[in-house]
């Protein structure tokens, strides 16, 4: 079944149709959200799932589990962020599991249960998406399966009015990496490219407006963008910059878009050097070509162009790369921490010493 995505939280009613009992995954930022009355109002009796943390624990879905079954719902709205979004997936993959035996051992399959969707930052897509990332005994574990994209994304622009710059800046910042590493993934499809050139231009019009003057028209634009970016990488999974991000993340205590965002030019400029093996099997002149669009899209003649006016729009912002407190050791750390398995989405083949000097250009 398609996704249907409604603009507008006055189409939650529609929503939620044929719903008897909604099991509402929200985080902290709940009571402080504009559509905080029009969810408390939805008209259909709920029960409110919070317990989970920042980066949710396997434990805490267990819990949004046992609550989802206890209480008899049929419906699940995730409202928030990332986080909310994956326990949502996650308890709905699970709800109809063997109850005392590892979820993440079990067969997944789809439970029929209705999942729907609002975002409250512009940035993973995570509403478009069939992803979700938790935590098992300290271990990440990401957690891939059609059936549970939501049923519904409803976009409502308003949440992001009161967000706090710093994570505007670095969710909007996750949307534009995917869409342009979306567009070059070995993965990439006539559809994923249209949805990646959607999102790429977007941003590249709006996000000034959408910085540095809280403009509303900016944030439905941008909204709509990190949608059509997240749609996009449901279909082609992600590349070397998000391979290289994750540990950036843990080691220097960066969000996650900042941390994609510093990575993103320099592989850029590595890869469109052509100094690596090309292991898409379209070849280099399809790659060079792919470049050039990306570069059209961000209003750019050139991929050279289109890389300096990236590291001009982070400069911009303000959003700087780590600082290096120990250089030698943390390199080590980095170079040995990317995942094999997300870099064969990337054209250009990456070896460990090309890592680890890539890494050296990252880091100040």
């Amino acid at each position: 079944m398609k996704q249907i995505i409604y603009r507008g939280i006055e189409y939650l009613s529609k929503a939620l149709e044929d719903s008897s009992k909604v099991l509402l995954v929200c985080d902290a930022s709940f009571p402080f959200l504009s559509i905080k009355d029009d969810i408390e109002n939805m008209g259909v009796p709920y029960v409110v799932f919070s317990d989970f943390t920042p980066n949710p624990l396997y434990e805490d879905v267990c819990k949004g589990v046992d609550l989802f079954n206890i209480t008899k719902c049929d419906t699940i709205l995730a409202v928030g962020g990332g986080s909310s979004l994956d326990v949502a997936k996650c308890i709905k993959l699970y709800c109809k599991m063997q109850k005392g035996k590892l979820y993440l051992e079990q067969d997944y399959g789809d439970t029929g249960v209705k999942l729907i969707a609002i975002p409250t930052t512009a940035g993973t897509g995570s509403e478009s998406t069939r992803y979700a990332v938790i935590y098992y005994k300290g271990k990440k574990q990401s957690v891939t399966h059609d059936s549970i994209i939501p049923d519904i994304a409803i976009l409502e622009p308003k949440v992001l009015k009161t967000l706090p710059l710093y994570q505007k800046k670095c969710t909007m910042l996750d949307a534009y990496c995917h869409g342009i590493e979306s567009w070059w993934s070995v993965n990439s499809t006539e559809e994923s490219k249209k949805l990646s050139k959607q999102a790429v231009e977007t941003i590249t019009k709006w996000w000034r407006e959408y910085i540095f003057n809280n403009s509303d028209v900016a944030a439905e634009q941008i909204m709509q963008a990190a949608n059509l970016a997240g749609q996009a990488i449901c279909i082609t999974q992600t590349t070397a910059p998000h391979a290289f991000s994750y540990k950036i993340t843990s080691l220097y205590k960066l969000p996650h878009g900042h941390a994609v965002a510093v990575c993103l030019p320099e592989i850029w400029s590595f890869m469109n050097a052509g100094r690596g093996h090309c292991i898409d099997k379209r070849g280099e002149e399809y790659l060079k070509t792919i470049y050039t669009e990306i570069a059209h899209a961000m209003g750019c003649s050139t991929p050279i162009e289109a890389i300096k006016c990236f590291r001009a729009m982070l400069s911009e912002m303000g959003v700087n790369n780590p600082q290096s407190n120990d250089r030698a050791s943390e390199l080590d750390i980095l170079s040995h921490s990317v995942n094999p398995v997300r870099l064969k989405n990337s054209p250009m083949e990456l070896d460990e010493g090309t890592i680890k000097q890539l890494y050296g250009v990252i880091l100040q």
